[in-house]
């Protein structure tokens, strides 16, 4: 297939080049480098197969020829990201998606769309299943990437129901691994970051809330099986492995072997006091399972910034 990948220099998207590339697909990968990173793709720029065009997707897309599928990736996706580019990070998730559905209608092809956990909020219903409506505080710092994600979901739907697009959407929960920024302001990064520079880390709140992480190569895994199954509604992708941000800094001194002592801060506006998803329909629709527990993904991506550091 030929397959654009909006968003395609990110930590996510960069990992999907890699992967549908390996699968014998021709790769276009689209960004425009506010928070994607050329490193992340320089080892396949002379592939024949892959070519990339720096662009924002937030206005109109031309790709030559035919194209099979469009994967929309782009988007800031962590707290710091979305908190610095808040209007970006609405515009992508509006207009970026309204354009790639444009062009998804204009090519006949099939269309993908990176969707969140985030779409839950802070959740009352606790694991999160799919027919769960969420609880977002629209006006919030953190309402920007939510809205923007949920407006994007339903646009897609629309898209699909209206003018007939075959869609897919996927809910990604919190995801690690190689590529991440260290300036990234989530967790994982903050702490390798952090224990590596022999500095405390820096928790927030208590430090009770969880978080499940799942290892990018377990997601990347869920993306291409659902690509090429025929689900149309939304499905969560994400590990049961639940555990608290106080725990996950901990483990994180322990791979480390850091010194570091661990730094407690006020809680952030809004931030979600739990999340783990509910993969049911992963699994009975899609054959999917995580196969990374956290101390290994861990250790893999320690040793990513060790080098990086």
């Amino acid at each position: 297939m030929k397959i654009l990948i909006t968003g395609g220099a990110g930590f996510i998207g960069s990992h999907l080049c890699d992967f549908l590339l390996e699968k014998g697909h021709e790769v276009i990968c689209m960004d425009n480098l506010i928070t994607g990173n050329m490193d992340n793709i320089a080892h396949l720029f002379g592939r024949k197969e892959f070519s990339f065009v720096q662009h924002d997707v937030t206005n109109y897309i031309y790709v030559a020829g035919d194209l099979d599928y469009i994967l929309h990736f782009a988007s800031p996706a962590s707290p710091k990201d979305y908190l610095m580019f808040p209007i970006q990070t609405l515009k992508v998730g509006a207009l970026g998606t309204h354009k790639a559905l444009g062009l998804a209608r204009a090519k006949g092809a099939r269309f993908f769309l990176a969707s969140t956990s985030e779409c839950y909020g802070d959740p009352l219903v606790h694991p999160q299943t799919e027919d769960y409506w969420g609880n977002v505080n629209p006006i919030g710092l953190r309402g920007v990437y939510d809205e923007a994600k949920r407006f994007a979901e339903a646009t897609t739907m629309a898209y699909h129901r209206y003018h007939g697009i075959d869609t897919r959407i996927i809910r990604i929960f919190n995801t690690y691994g190689p590529r991440m920024r260290k300036a990234d302001g989530r967790a994982i990064p903050n702490f390798i970051t952090q224990a590596l520079s022999g500095q405390a880390l820096t928790v927030f709140g208590d430090g009770s809330q969880t978080r499940s992480i799942c290892y990018v190569s377990d997601l990347v895994d869920g993306i291409y099986r659902l690509m090429n199954s025929d689900v149309d509604t939304p499905v969560n992708i994400g590990n049961l492995e639940e555990m608290t941000i106080l725990k996950l800094a901990q483990k994180i001194i322990e791979i480390t072997g850091s010194q570091s002592e661990i730094a407690f801060k006020s809680l952030p506006e809004d931030d979600p006091k739990v999340r783990r998803p509910d993969i049911s329909k992963a699994r009975k629709l899609l054959g999917w399972e995580p196969s990374v527990n956290a101390d290994e993904g861990l250790r893999r991506t320690v040793r990513y910034f060790k080098e990086q550091l």
